[in-house]
């Protein structure tokens, strides 16, 4: 069958792609923006990208399309979808053909949450990998110990990163509902996604809908210190819970902790210690949370640990992009006031006293409509320096950062941005990029500053 994506370099349907390929179907699509990680993973796969939306491309690249595979990125309007309403030609979107395609008879392990669902879900195929198990997946990220974001195999077990977003134009229901996992981390939940949510509520319904999906034998791997995921399961749970991140609290069933040293315990007994080079505290629980998954699927927390050691980590995920002078650049996928702080958290305890210069771009819908600036100043209060990119914004950035006082400073222009940076770094300085999109290639305009010293 020919497939033809529309929106096919991002994360999600980049992964469809190469999941359908590897199935045998003839892939092309296209899409706005086609940039790397993506676009260089896909044609490495040997998959067609036709740049744009021109309904010109149904008698070219997408002649002979038997299905049209549709992004949440289009809307109405869009020429090429309008194309394709107008001729009456078939389409779906990801997640419905992600399920009847691929996921109806799999073992399904999802990650849901506001924050860490990309680097929970590698570390979880990571383990059943290691274990033998040989997973399928799609990760919204490229783990660093596996060639692709996304892969099919004739494996039981698939991993797959579960999005809250909504599913494609003429389906507003979150992604995550396509994918009626068996076992289901639930890693934490705020408000985001400004943009088609109104408010915290809104999100807590769909994890409801997610969790009323699941079956009785499935299990829940919940993060018990967090409120509204309580909240989300007050409304029901039919399946096996446990919950990590507590202490052991009789009645609860199985309770998974872990202790700053990295101690992990099941019920209050020891299990083994987590050692690998991921920082922060974050990432502990983010381990955890893989750990109990992984135990569902029938691979003992041993194994599991040996995995995490062997662990390299995700892409845009506190990457090391280069040194320049003695100055590290740092490049990071927080976008969030909450992932802007656990991640200058995890990079502060790793670097201790040396300096960090945050580099940021609130690029995330939520980010652009100002619906939590007010977070923005206490989630890089870690920072040395904070230097913001507020091109085409509309809320006013300088007084939101005006708590930060003289150590913050908004830039308009991105040259102007790289050569505040480089004039104030030295030796020893860590430069923390953190962005959801490619922000003008900073990084590497950063390092060839640096260079020319």
């Amino acid at each position: 069958m020919h497939l033809h994506i529309l929106g096919i370099c991002g994360t999600f349907m980049g992964g469809i792609a190469a999941i359908a390929k590897s199935a045998g179907h003839t892939v092309t699509g296209c899409d706005a923006n086609v940039y790397p990680p993506m676009s260089t993973q896909l044609s490495a796969l040997g998959i067609g990208l036709t740049e744009g939306w021109d309904p010109v491309q149904l008698g070219t690249a997408a002649k002979g399309a038997e299905v049209f595979v549709v992004g949440n990125v289009v809307s109405r309007g869009n020429p090429l979808m309008e194309a394709i309403l107008n001729g009456g030609l078939p389409y779906i979107s990801g997640p419905q053909w992600l399920y009847e395609s691929v996921l109806r008879d799999k073992w399904v392990l999802a990650v849901a949450g506001t924050h860490g669902k990309t680097s929970t879900s590698a570390m979880l195929a990571w383990i059943l990998e290691h274990a033998g198990l040989a997973p399928g997946f799609l990760i919204g990220g490229v783990p660093v110990d596996f060639p692709v974001s996304a892969r099919l195999m004739d494996s039981a077990f698939f991993v797959i990163e579960a999005d809250e977003y909504d599913t494609a134009f003429f389906d507003k229901r979150s992604k995550f509902v396509h994918y009626r996992p068996r076992t289901a981390i639930l890693n934490n939940l705020e408000y985001d996604h400004a943009d088609i949510f109104p408010d915290l509520a809104a999100i807590e319904t769909q994890f409801h809908h997610l969790v009323r999906m699941i079956p009785g034998n499935g299990r829940i791997i919940a993060n018990g210190g967090e409120a509204s995921i309580a909240r989300v399961l007050a409304r029901g749970c039919w399946s096996e819970l446990e919950r990590f991140g507590l202490a052991d609290v009789a009645g609860t069933g199985p309770d998974w902790t872990i202790a700053v040293d990295g101690t992990i315990l099941l019920g209050g007994a020891a299990q083994g210690t987590l050692t690998f080079g991921q920082a922060g505290r974050h990432s502990q629980m983010n381990a955890l949370a893989a750990l109990a998954a992984a135990r569902h699927a029938g691979v003992p927390v041993a194994h599991g640990l040996a995995a995490l050691a062997a662990f390299h980590g995700v892409k845009r995920r506190l990457e090391l992009r280069g040194i320049e002078r003695g100055v590290a650049v740092h490049d990071d996928f927080a976008h969030h006031p909450t992932a802007i702080a656990t991640t200058l958290d995890g990079l502060r305890r790793k670097v201790g006293n040396e300096r960090i210069l945050a580099v940021l771009e609130p690029r995330s819908n939520t980010m652009k409509m100002g619906a939590v600036k007010d977070a923005l100043p206490g989630s890089l209060a870690a920072a040395d320096r904070v230097f913001c990119y507020a091109a085409n914004l509309g809320w006013d950035v300088a007084a939101t950062l005006a708590p930060l006082g003289a150590k913050a400073s908004v830039h308009s222009d991105l040259i102007a941005l790289v050569q505040a940076v480089v004039a104030e770094s030295r030796p020893g300085d860590h430069i923390l990029v953190m962005s959801n999109g490619e922000f003008g290639g900073v990084h590497d305009k950063l390092l060839a500053k640096l260079a020319a010293g």
